[in-house]
């Protein structure tokens, strides 16, 4: 008698591809055929966020690296991705600032 429904998923393919899909910030269409089919790993990450699974992962990290001394609880670190219209990669850019700390940032002052 044969089994019935879907292959089984390797999830260590899909927590290495979601892990590679959120460290380059791209879509998930682009994640890498060597993790496997994108759509299947899109669809297990949305499965197990839904059961709480990435929560419990995150928790179980910083237990066992908080009982090894090895996390520091006053750091943070914040990242912010912001992609740019097409068109919009052409208009100069302005960091803020007094105009003369923009010329010292380029290396012209």
């Amino acid at each position: 008698m044969g089994t019935t429904g879907r292959p089984p998923v390797d999830r260590r393919a899909v927590a290495e591809a979601t892990a590679w899909r959120f460290r380059t910030g791209s879509p998930w269409r682009e994640v890498p055929e060597r993790f496997g089919n994108w759509n299947t790993i899109y669809k297990n990450f949305n499965r197990w966020a839904e059961q709480g699974v990435w929560t419990r992962v995150l928790e179980a990290v910083q237990s066992l690296t908080h009982q090894r001394g090895e996390l520091d609880w006053v750091t943070s670190i914040d990242s912010t991705i912001v992609r740019v219209h097409q068109h919009g990669a052409t208009l100069p850019r302005t960091t803020g600032g007094s105009a003369e700390l923009q010329e010292v940032r380029r290396g012209t002052a």
